[in-house]
């Protein structure tokens, strides 16, 4: 179990492949002119100040984008994302790390619309402030995972949605899996999300069967882990699954993950890139 509130934990391993893949989804997204739906389940505050108190408290940022911040990649995806959060930031110095919701809105069109939950009191309150000016934004302190399934099938016939909760309880789980199976049978053809904590490797591989088992096609998984699997509490590793993923999405992780694990990772970190279910 994790007690993820996001402000702690800005910038960390787990946030550069999450926003690696949500770059890397978006841009192909809206390569195309027709409009997008975008709607994320577990916002956050949308944009975090490193050298405030929260993130001083843990400083996660240092094992994972500050560990990137003057590298420079021979793969084009690592070095966009890089430049990327860069762009967030005013000076050289790595001050302000983006979430979910402010990438979105990097690649967010006047066509477009997004959608982003959050219950949290005070982060909402951050929310909405991060993202007040864009009519085409809304904002909304309510139950992600039934926000989801209450927008679907969007008007616009293409949507992008991230599911990215806590999990700060174990049923948060099982409630991925049911809602993300909902909202396919209301809109199978959307491109889905979701972000996993691996805590407890137990409760991945039972996600992973569950996803396996759902009738869903074309699942790809991804994975970055800084140490190995431990019995011991705390998180090991993160992943991405995605399902109707951009066609060159696993060609990129492939590519990219070997030098993630490289950099960010202890000697007995590895990564997973894997196509769970086929076309």
């Amino acid at each position: 179990m994790l007690s993820y509130r996001h402000s702690f934990h800005a910038g960390n391993p787990a946030d550069v492949l999450k926003h690696l893949v949500l770059a890397q989804v978006l841009g192909y997204q809206t390569l195309k002119d027709k409009p997008l739906d975008y709607i994320d389940t577990h916002s956050g505050a949308g944009f975090f100040e490193l050298a405030a108190a929260d993130a001083q408290k843990t400083q996660e940022y240092q094992d994972g984008i500050e560990k990137l911040w003057q590298h420079t990649s021979k793969h084009s995806a690592l070095n966009d994302y890089i430049a990327l959060i860069k762009s967030f930031n005013q000076t050289a110095n790595l001050e302000f790390y983006p979430g979910s919701p402010k990438i979105a809105e990097h690649f967010l069109r006047r066509q477009d619309k997004g959608w982003f939950f959050e219950l949290h009191p005070r982060d909402l309150l951050l929310l909405e402030e991060n993202m007040q000016g864009k009519r085409s934004i809304r904002v909304r302190g309510e139950n992600g995972f039934a926000g989801l399934v209450g927008l679907l099938p969007p008007a616009s016939r293409r949507a992008c949605v991230l599911i990215d909760p806590p999990y700060e309880v174990k049923d948060d789980y099982d409630t991925v899996i049911t809602t993300l199976m909902q909202a396919y049978q209301r809109f199978a053809t959307g491109t889905y999300m979701i972000w996993y904590p691996v805590v407890d490797r137990s409760r991945i591989d039972n996600m992973e069967q569950d996803l396996i088992d759902s009738g869903m096609r074309n699942i790809q998984l991804f994975e970055l882990a800084t140490k190995a699997d431990t019995d011991v509490h705390g998180m090991t590793a993160s992943g991405m699954i995605v399902i109707n993923p951009p066609w060159k999405l696993k060609q990129v992780m492939d590519e990219v993950l070997p030098e993630l694990v490289s950099i960010l990772s202890e000697s007995s970190g590895f990564y997973r890139s894997e196509q769970l279910v086929a076309e």
